[in-house]
């Protein structure tokens, strides 16, 4: 019998009321509220921060049934509650009413939950009268979710960016001075912005987003999974007995502290809901902007980008980095560490994100629809298994054709290097971009199990001409020895036609 799956749900009331499964975090929560008072979280979205959020807020809110059979049930002091302001920017229409409005709006429904009444003129001195009359019943909880979205929907309009920071500035000012009315305080997000002084002045704001002993507080272990739908995994099994590994490849893989490596929870969900693989997370939030900014930077070869500390941790909206973009927003995670610690090597968390990405990447190259490349690269993927480069040119030619003319770029190879890569990317073979050796580099090398493929692209060049070049540099010597069997393919591309002219094909 199926169990009863919170897709969506983020109040845990309605969870633990409702019946529905609840991964228990509560170990954690346990460890976050009693080693300290003010934390920052910084986590991609749709992976548990709106319902860590509001799990602390009936924690300290005392709903002690809720908790019932719970690991925290029995470590907590059910005697004593606290008073919780609970902001969720997520929830506030910034983007109808503005979000000085929307701010003013929440700081009044919050007064009305806590029986409190508050007459300032502004936010800061609003928000300022709540938090000391609500101390008057306890030292005051507050928990801000999703502080930075009406920063992230606003990247390519640094005007209202600008007015919002302000305006958010304004609003956190005031407890740099509240440190004696506060007992905890949360705020959590998808990016810590640096150059905008949101936070000016909370210099005890701890940054828990790359500690270790917090690297599980939201997202699903490996064992959390096994423990929790033990059920569906055995039904799962008898059909295929390596569905756990199969799950794990779509869905596993992020990691914040290199030690623990959680599932994406939104994914997991919906795939024990309706039994099938496919790219959840990713249509719930095609990323429009941050596909902008990746063509905007030619950038197109995203594995294994390498990042500072500060880079990592830190968004700068005035000269986004497209790495920290990538990190901060779950499409990267981190894979390894270089130079004593000091640098991160990221790469794709899963398969879910690498194929909806290159995706999405693909069709923006080209100008497409989302998700028609995905399509068209299944015929590659045949033509390469089975040395048909007949095949193989022609479904490229395919690809290339439909290039608009805005997105054209004559004067260089580089949109053909492009869909190339991002092509046999999405098809799921090695492939590598301008590979180097003694003798130069060539445009694209590719990797099947049985084949090794050098392409050199000509742009009103001649097919000969790129043939030649892969035997003169030697492109495929470094792989002499390698048993597989060498294949050189040298394309040349017409500006005027925009497609294949022709193309030659030699094995080695």
């Amino acid at each position: 019998m199926l169990q009863k799956y919170p897709i969506g749900i983020q109040n845990f009331r309605k969870i633990r009321q409702g019946g529905y499964v609840y991964v228990d975090k509560t170990k954690e929560i346990h460890q976050l509220v009693t080693t300290g008072e003010y934390y920052f979280l910084s986590r991609p979205r749709r992976f548990g921060k709106s319902l860590l959020v509001d799990t602390i807020e009936e924690l300290f809110g005392g709903s002690q049934q809720l908790f019932k059979g719970l690991w925290i049930h029995d470590q907590w002091d059910w005697t004593r509650s606290n008073p919780v302001i609970h902001f969720s920017f997520a929830n506030l229409a910034y983007e109808y009413v503005g979000l000085t409005e929307a701010i003013d709006r929440a700081i009044a429904k919050n007064a009305e939950n806590l029986g409190v009444e508050i007459a300032g003129d502004n936010i800061k001195d609003c928000f300022k009268e709540l938090i000391e009359k609500a101390s008057l019943k306890g030292k005051v909880v507050i928990l801000i979710d999703e502080y930075d979205k009406p920063i992230i929907d606003f990247l390519d309009q640094p005007e209202v960016v600008e007015s919002n920071r302000s305006t958010m500035q304004s609003f956190y000012s005031i407890l740099k001075d509240a440190d004696r009315y506060i007992r905890f305080l949360l705020i959590t997000g998808v990016s810590q912005f640096s150059k905008v002084s949101i936070f000016s002045g909370l210099n005890n704001l701890d940054n828990i987003t790359l500690e270790e002993q917090f690297g599980n507080i939201v997202g699903i272990t490996q064992q959390e999974l096994e423990e929790n739908f033990s059920g569906e995994i055995a039904e799962l099994q008898k059909k295929e007995p390596d569905i756990l590994a199969q799950i794990k490849d779509w869905y596993n893989g992020y990691t914040w502290d290199l030690q623990t490596s959680v599932y994406n929870p939104f994914s997991l969900l919906k795939y024990m809901r309706y039994r099938k693989f496919q790219n959840y997370w990713f249509e719930t939030g095609t990323p429009g902007f941050l596909v902008k900014i990746l063509r905007k930077h030619t950038i197109y070869d995203i594995e294994g980008m390498v990042l500072s500390d500060l880079s990592l941790s830190t968004f700068d909206t005035e000269h986004p980095n497209p790495g920290s973009l990538l990190f901060q927003t779950g499409y990267l995670t981190i894979k390894g560490t270089l130079d004593d610690g000091d640098l991160y090597k990221l790469g794709y968390p899963n398969r879910e994100v690498k194929e909806s990405l290159v995706d999405g990447l693909l069709s923006a190259y080209r100008g497409a629809p989302w998700k028609e490349s995905k399509g068209l690269a299944a015929n590659i993927r045949a033509a390469l298994h089975t040395k048909d480069t007949a095949a193989l040119v022609k479904e490229l030619n395919g690809l290339i054709a439909r290039i608009p003319f805005d997105y054209w770029r004559a004067d260089t190879e580089s949109i053909f290097t492009i869909i190339s890569f991002l092509t046999f990317t999405l098809v799921g073979v090695k492939v590598y971009c301008e590979v180097h050796n003694a003798g130069g580099r060539c445009d694209v090398l590719i990797k099947t199990e049985k084949y090794i493929y050098v392409l050199e692209l000509k742009l009103d060049g001649t097919a000969a001409e790129a043939l030649a070049q892969i035997k003169e540099k030697g492109y495929l010597q470094p792989y002499a020895a390698d048993p597989r069997k060498k294949i050189a393919i040298g394309i040349s591309f017409s500006s005027e036609t925009r497609g294949v002219e022709e193309y030659l094909v030699e094995e080695l």
